[in-house]
């Protein structure tokens, strides 16, 4: 992670050194090797479901491999080096990975806080401007997105390679640590920090606040369409009216749960990067660091956990990804099993949707392939399923 302490100018010597305790070693250690593990495994399957399945290849999806990928830096470059420093109690990766490690971090952090950014603007454009959303929330402008802020990343990143250095502590015991931190002096860092933090902390977090406080009022004001209850008079147009509110209604509420799950993981980024930016920011102006190791883990550790989360959060909130990681664990096998207890499987391919509701996106205009399983219990006759099949292509063609 970023130097919490202020930098170092060549060799020092020091007061007595005293290891740490093994109490610490040991919990700091299995604590970030499992946030770390969990949150490697969880990236690693949203990238894998997002890659793999066709029908998740949306653009805020890609927005999310983005993140995940940024994340998995993190977890990489941050957490690993946190779990040697901690059994070590130094630097064991020299000069060279100083350096490149330095630059992962700052690249993972500063490219997950830009992905988020982008899928705020997305979500914003295709909630409250449905319109504007068929042509600019588009698979293929999310992908260019998506290249430019890592060429940009990776291009910004650059000038921390030219900040770090390793650094040895002499004490007085005649033990030299090394360390990897800042080699400028405090007033030219400084700056340099204070712009990164500005551009990839506050500058998005207020700007989601403004986005999602404008998408909360559109939900508010324009609620779910209901759900038809009225009895069936004429099969073909009452199916075709019943079939196209049902449709209206999933589709609005689907893109209000997702919605939802973008703002937990605005706001969890928010709350678990705030211990550690804060320190940073009260250790910059203090005479004397505040450099208490429990307190530090603790701000790591929500760092770590920031990155580690979010696969948790698509589990518990999008169906879609639930589905996906369940198929992804089970390796297929799912696909291959028959319904049984006198269910019937029936595939229903819906067309192209050519209306623009307030609620709906440009991903709509895909083709998708629902299984919908009936029991005998709801359906009784066989040849009813099949006729209800016939009218709801037909409603669905007519569009």
């Amino acid at each position: 992670m970023e130097n919490v302490t202020e930098a170092h100018q060549g060799n020092h010597t020091l007061g007595i050194w005293t290891d740490q305790r093994v109490e610490y070693k040991v919990v700091s250690t299995v604590l970030v090797l499992v946030i770390c593990a969990l949150g490697m495994v969880g990236n690693g399957m949203v990238i894998l479901v997002v890659l793999t399945t066709k029908h998740m290849r949306t653009p805020t999806n890609c927005y999310l491999v983005s993140l995940a990928v940024a994340d998995l830096i993190v977890l990489t470059a941050a957490g690993c080096p946190n779990i040697t420093e901690s059994i070590f109690g130094s630097w064991v990766y020299g000069r060279a990975g100083c350096l490149g490690i330095t630059y992962l971090q700052y690249l993972g952090i500063n490219a997950s806080s830009c992905s988020i950014t982008a899928f705020t603007i997305e979500r914003y454009i295709a909630i409250c401007h449905p319109i504007k959303a068929q042509f600019l929330c588009t698979l293929s402008r999310a992908k260019r997105i998506i290249l430019s802020v890592w060429v940009f990343t990776l291009l910004y990143s650059i000038v921390w390679l030219y900040l770090s250095d390793i650094q040895e502590e002499v004490y007085m015991n005649d033990v030299t640590i090394v360390t990897c931190g800042y080699k400028v002096t405090r007033q030219l860092y400084l700056p340099i920090y204070f712009l990164d933090f500005s551009i990839f902390f506050i500058v998005p977090l207020m700007l989601a606040s403004v986005l999602y406080g404008l998408i909360a009022r559109i939900l508010i004001t324009n609620p779910l369409p209901s759900d038809p209850k009225e009895k069936i008079n004429d099969g073909h147009t009452n199916m075709a009216t019943r079939c196209k509110n049902t449709r209206h209604s999933t589709t609005a509420a689907s893109r209000r749960q997702v919605t939802k799950m973008l703002a937990v993981v605005v706001v969890l980024f928010a709350v678990l990067w705030m211990p550690y930016r804060t320190l940073v920011v009260v250790n910059s102006f203090l005479e004397r660091a505040y450099l208490n190791t429990w307190f530090v883990l603790f701000c790591r550790s929500c760092v770590y956990l920031n990155s580690a989360i979010n696969p948790i959060i698509y589990n518990a909130m999008s169906q879609k990804f639930r589905a996906a990681f369940r198929r992804l664990c089970l390796c297929g096998r799912r696909g291959s099993e028959k319904p049984t207890g006198g269910a019937y499987s029936v595939a229903l391919t819906y067309s192209a949707v050519k209306d623009t509701s307030i609620a709906e996106t440009t991903d709509q205009f895909t083709t998708e392939l629902e299984e919908i399983t009936v029991t005998e219990d709801l359906l009784p006759d066989k040849k009813m399923l099949f006729e209800d099949r016939r009218v709801y292509k037909e409603a669905f063609s007519n569009d």
